[in-house]
């Protein structure tokens, strides 16, 4: 069975830290798409960065490049998500998604068939 679950989130002061983790079971990540997206309160889901399977190529909003960094351990078979000089408006519930059918990854998130529960993160002093 195909899951995805995330955790690391947290409440932490602007300009901090937090290193997100999206653990899969029932498959191996490195062959499959991954995409980690963030829903605010009272906005749209939205992407944040992901990693295509073929060529592992990685992708970032632009609201985040440069301050968040997505890495893949296939050892841990775990995907992480650095977010460095946190802001506010990165307060969000963040979600984990994974995919297989298409040979990149995206961040529209209207491919991904399997999603994490998510986690809270709360940029706040």
């Amino acid at each position: 069975q195909v899951q995805v679950v995330e955790s690391g989130g947290g409440l932490v002061q602007p300009g901090g830290s937090l290193r997100l983790s999206c653990a899969a079971s029932g498959f191996y990540l490195d062959y499959w798409n991954i995409g980690w997206f963030r829903r605010a309160p009272g906005k749209e889901r939205e992407g944040v960065a992901c990693i295509s399977r073929s060529s592992g190529t990685i992708s970032y909003a632009a609201s985040v490049k440069g301050r968040f960094t997505l890495s893949r351990d296939n050892a841990k078979n775990t995907v992480y998500l650095q977010m460095n000089s946190l802001k506010p408006e990165d307060t969000a519930v963040y979600y984990c998604a994974t995919d297989r059918l298409l040979s990149s990854c995206d961040l529209q998130g209207t491919t991904y068939p399997y999603w994490g529960h998510g986690t809270q993160v709360t940029v706040s002093s």
